[in-house]
């Protein structure tokens, strides 16, 4: 699966720490990536239950994860967009719980 970041998620992870980032990268590479190529191949497939993924409320077709549960919490806004016919991941924020405000 291919993916794509927003401006504001671009400016989100230089605010991240060192530590923060190479966490982040892990998580993606270890599970949320796999997680995104079995959605792809099917959509009923079920989420890694450790990412937590869910909805983000009030906000249709926008989703969240949890990459970090400890010191500090680490959440990040997706959605799905299709281009060329290819599904892709687009990434809209990272950090805390903050990012809640404008997802």
């Amino acid at each position: 699966m291919k993916f794509e970041t927003s401006a504001r998620f671009d400016g989100d992870v230089e605010r991240l720490t060192k530590g923060e980032q190479q966490l982040f990268m892990r998580v993606l590479q270890q599970r949320f990536i796999p997680a995104c190529d079995r959605y792809a191949a099917d959509p009923s497939s079920r989420w890694p239950a450790g990412l937590r993924v869910k909805p983000v409320q009030s906000k249709l077709g926008i989703l969240e994860m949890t990459w970090s549960f400890s010191g500090p919490d680490g959440r990040a806004t997706f959605e799905f967009v299709t281009v060329d016919g290819q599904l892709r991941v687009r990434w809209r924020r990272v950090g805390g719980h903050d990012i809640f405000g404008q997802p």
